[in-house]
């Protein structure tokens, strides 16, 4: 009876986090969804790549089966899925994003309340649903607003939230292995179907997972849950293989082994918050000696360390954070602190060191972009369907002025395009990015791919032939300014002969070369 009694006002508790998350999400999603329109002050050309990819979608397109992409289909999908929603192509992004922050909040929830005291599970919610609702690249400054590689937000955030499942379920939250297997299996399929580097982690957790004889079984239910989905989504989407080629292709021209010297710099520009991290871990370890605690700890530092640093982001190894709250949480639980008054009073400091930093300048960018989006701040992006964009002049020197001339750019060419084109031709661009065909409502061509990054996604010896990449365009616009020089010259180095015997150069202007596909 004395049992039931003292675990009631725990359950209750535990039911207050759970409203707590799912208000929080619901608050960020309607930000975020409610103006319909887009803020942004960088990474423009990578806004394009996503909205080109949900253009594609509504026109009956299915990722990497009708154009190459090595990112995953739900990273198009969730745009298409905020297009959707709010009807124009400026409110896709924040739109899909408030699905998504929604989806993991709900997940957030379940796993959260019932794993950690409030204590560290809301500070450590309010941090993870802050990153994927934040429009700001991780480790760059306040206001510098962008939904570019929004999927590496989406990663962090997830493995972060499949991390507390390290920590067993609190005795009040019962036991669900169903739930947990569905929570852990959706965290990991999102980040396969978005980025595959999370998904892969993810996965590595799950079966480090599977040597806790106390959680094993939604463990294992959880990896058939993920194995059934994958050979479900194969059967309608028919795109896995090509997904994986697609990656095959990126990682030969990426590289993909981080090398000392890269390393080295990602050490010094995170050292702080490693040498947190470390303090914190040699607290918990000196209290507690654990060799699950101590494997957990070296997966999490090692794995934050690899992806950011195949990410195009220098500072903020964000496992980091949520791996010292949960190891804090297990200690706390387990032991008594009270004869541990400095440990009783440094591990949360040092914890919020790791969590503070991120959540403040991430809510900051998030209320800056709630600002602009909702009074139409700003200056739209000159092409029909993207109006509802607003590029905005904040403090970052040159960011303005730069995408400024790229947008004067493509009121040039869409007034070329206006002249030329007869009928349902489709126009591909020599560039990072073609945004003609979502900005002008136009049909896409089939066969090519969303995104151009010389030494990324192609390189001198491995592309896409020709013969495909070009296979159902009629028009191709030749940049003489391109918003990436190194990938512009490489495009059209690559292609040259090609352009050369089968299209003929129709107009010229001072930005732009402009062919017309020759009869045949």
């Amino acid at each position: 009876m004395e049992t039931a009694d003292a675990a009631s006002p725990l359950a209750s508790r535990l039911s207050r986090s759970w409203v707590v998350i799912v208000g929080m999400g619901f608050v960020l999603a309607a930000l975020l969804a409610l103006p319909g329109r887009t803020a942004t002050t960088k990474y423009v050309n990578d806004l394009f790549v996503f909205l080109d990819g949900a253009h594609r979608i509504v026109r009956g397109q299915v990722p990497n089966v009708d154009f190459h992409s090595s990112l995953g289909p739900l990273t198009f999908y969730i745009p298409a899925a905020g297009y959707g929603l709010s009807g124009n192509l400026g409110g896709a992004m924040p739109s899909g994003m408030a699905i998504v922050v929604l989806l993991l909040a709900a997940i957030a929830a379940e796993v959260v309340s019932g794993r950690m005291h409030k204590a560290f599970g809301l500070p450590l919610a309010l941090f993870l649903l802050l990153i994927v609702a934040a429009p700001a690249n991780p480790g760059e400054r306040i206001g510098e607003l962008t939904f570019a590689m929004f999927y590496n937000r989406i990663g962090w955030a997830s493995l972060g939230f499949l991390l507390v499942m390290y920590l067993p379920r609190l005795p009040a939250a019962g036991s669900s292995k169903a739930v947990d297997a569905a929570c852990a299996s959706f965290l990991v399929l999102l980040m396969l179907y978005t980025k595959m580097t999370y998904g892969v982690v993810g996965l590595g957790f799950l079966l480090f997972m599977l040597f806790d004889r106390r959680q094993i079984g939604w463990v294992r239910l959880a990896l058939g849950m993920i194995a059934f989905s994958v050979i479900a989504i194969e059967i309608v989407w028919r795109g896995g293989f090509n997904y994986l080629a697609d990656l095959g292709l990126s990682a030969k021209n990426s590289g993909g082994v981080l090398t000392l010297t890269a390393l080295g710099h990602l050490v010094r520009n995170n050292l702080a918050d490693l040498l947190v991290y470390l303090t914190v871990v040699l607290i918990v370890l000196n209290l507690t000696a654990s060799y699950r605690h101590l494997l957990f700890v070296a997966f999490c530092g090692t794995t934050g360390i690899l992806l950011i640093g195949q990410n195009f982001q220098t500072v903020g190894i964000l496992t980091l954070g949520a791996s010292a709250a949960i190891i804090t949480e297990s200690l706390f639980r387990a032991k008594p602190l009270s004869r541990f008054r400095k440990a009783r009073f440094a591990l949360p400091l040092l914890v919020g060191f790791l969590l503070l930093p991120a959540t403040v300048g991430n809510a900051a960018s998030f209320a800056i972009h709630a600002y602009y989006a909702a009074g139409a701040r700003g200056k739209a992006i000159p092409l029909p369907a993207f109006s509802e964009i607003r590029l905005v002049e904040m403090w970052s020197a040159g960011q303005y002025e730069y995408f400024e001339e790229y947008n004067r750019t493509l009121v040039d060419a869409s007034t070329i395009l206006s002249q030329l084109m007869s009928g349902d031709e489709r126009v591909a661009v020599l560039d990072f990015v073609n945004p003609f065909s979502a900005g002008l409502g136009l049909t896409p061509p089939a066969g090519d791919s969303v995104w151009y990054h010389w030494g990324r996604t192609l390189g001198p010896y491995d592309h896409l032939a020709a013969e495909e990449m070009f296979a159902d365009v009629d028009l191709i616009l030749d940049p003489k300014w391109p918003i990436e020089i190194w990938t512009g010259n490489g495009l059209r180095d690559l292609y040259a002969h090609y352009i050369a015997r089968h299209y003929a150069l129709v107009r010229e202007t001072a930005d732009w070369r402009i062919y017309r596909r020759k009869a045949s």
